[in-house]
């Protein structure tokens, strides 16, 4: 009987939050983390576990050992299945920029989690990994585009089981939304990195009436927006008062950029995840004129980044299998 022997998993990058949808919308990009994990034979191995190589942007920055996020990942779905992880090389190729707001920890637990389901025999839906995925991220705005690609509106309420009529449980509810052909995400990655944790830190406890109903109109808007390509609701549609406004003083440039991709012809200019990557929506004639503009106005204020002109995935994870007998 064959057995897969090795798992390779092909992770995009992601943006979150695209202004108003905070913690509850992402996009998947065309910028991917791969990860290789192939069981280890003892005899060649003898009694290591564990086996991490990592190769790619910020290799140096990635811990080698079981601190690993991916591995961690890896390890979470065996604990859920009452199992022990076998012993694994794990081998991961990186083209996300870390701590950037580019869902690179999202790429690290889909992948980990995709490869010890394979190598499992697939015990876990597609449904199962998800949930599992967002549990250990903490929210889906990242992990769900990253694992079924394109954009997607995440949300979770009390709904009613048919099967058991008087009970009521939460389920994640999973939107996809449309993306115009015509819109394309220029993404202004800086060379300073911004943790997720330091981001949400600045944030208030609480809002206004006023900040919450400007939010809800521009998420509405927004989601029209990036439908049709329609310049007039996307600008609208971009504003934010949940977590722009304190987040982007954590980011050096920031006005200087924002009013240069404006300026160029970007609908509007958002932080991507919880930064310091800054996002342009624009229409695909203005996207060069854009991508210049923000890389000019960072180089200006003193600071190195890469500016690129990306697409929507609309696959997600991608997997491949190699079976032994």
């Amino acid at each position: 009987m064959s057995v897969v022997s090795t798992v390779r998993v092909i992770v995009p990058g992601t943006t979150a939050n695209l202004g108003p949808g905070f913690d509850c919308i992402g996009a998947a990009l065309t910028v991917y983390n791969q990860f290789k994990v192939t069981r280890l034979e003892s005899v060649n191995f003898g009694s290591v576990k564990l086996k991490i190589d990592v190769t790619g942007v910020e290799a140096n920055k990635v811990s080698r050992d079981e601190s690993n996020l991916v591995y961690r990942a890896f390890a979470t779905l065996y604990d859920r299945l009452g199992k022990t992880p076998p012993p694994v090389h794990l081998e991961i190729d990186l083209g996300v920029p870390l701590a950037r707001g580019l869902g690179s920890s999202a790429t690290a637990i889909v992948g980990g989690l995709i490869a010890a389901n394979q190598l499992a025999g697939k015990p876990l839906s597609q449904q199962e990994v998800m949930e599992l995925a967002i549990a250990i991220e903490g929210h889906p705005d990242n992990v769900v585009p990253a694992l079924l690609g394109g954009c997607r509106l995440t949300g979770r309420g009390l709904v009613m089981k048919p099967q058991t009529p008087q009970k009521k449980e939460q389920d994640w509810v999973i939107c996809d939304v449309p993306w115009s052909s015509d819109l394309v995400p220029v993404v202004a990655i800086p060379d300073f990195e911004l943790s997720t944790q330091e981001a949400r830190q600045v944030l208030p406890d609480s809002y206004s009436r006023a900040d919450a109903v400007l939010n809800v109109a521009s998420l509405g808007l927004l989601l029209r927006g990036l439908e049709s390509g329609k310049g007039d609701w996307l600008r609208v549609g971009l504003q934010d008062r949940i977590h722009q406004p304190y987040r982007q003083k954590l980011i050096p440039g920031y006005d200087a950029v924002e009013a240069a991709a404006l300026d160029a012809g970007a609908y509007g200019m958002v932080i991507s995840g919880a930064g310091p990557t800054l996002l342009a929506l624009v229409s695909e004639s203005k996207a060069p004129a854009v991508q210049e503009a923000m890389a000019v106005a960072w180089t200006d204020a003193g600071i190195e980044a890469q500016v690129r002109s990306l697409s929507l995935d609309c696959q997600g994870t991608k997997i491949a299998l190699e079976l032994s007998s």
